[in-house]
């Protein structure tokens, strides 16, 4: 199985992946399917901070509803936040608010398209070890 991680560039990060975290429970394809990814307290905190969201992928579209709410989440926020995506094999894509605002409804659909395509390709198999 597939897994993306899903991690935000920007002032507050803990703080907006954490909301982001909370968008995506509320996603029924994604259910069951998220795991935070923690970091240790910086020095003088408490508590760990939310680096990044993890998203186990497989069948039931669950790609192309983590594409959609990420877009939808990333359109709500009022800060110029970048969220970056990376696949098992090492495949990256960023979203940045600032561009995402700007599309209008058929370029929005375009992009959640080529990103749900992009983080829902099958990676290739592994080779079997000698």
């Amino acid at each position: 199985m597939q897994q993306l991680r899903i991690s935000i560039d920007g002032d507050g990060t803990g703080d907006e992946a954490r909301s982001l975290q909370d968008w995506l429970l509320d996603v029924p394809e994604l259910r069951g399917r998220l795991t935070a990814a923690q970091a240790p307290p910086p020095p003088g905190k408490l508590g760990p901070v939310l680096e990044a969201v993890l998203v186990a992928l497989g069948p039931g579209g669950a790609a192309a509803a983590a594409a959609a709410a990420v877009v939808a989440w990333i359109r709500h926020r009022s800060s110029d936040v970048t969220v970056r995506i990376t696949r098992a094999d090492g495949a990256e894509v960023e979203v940045t608010a600032t561009r995402v605002r700007k599309l209008d409804q058929a370029a929005l659909r375009a992009e959640t398209d080529r990103l749900a395509a992009l983080l829902g390709r099958e990676l290739p198999p592994t080779p079997p070890r000698p």
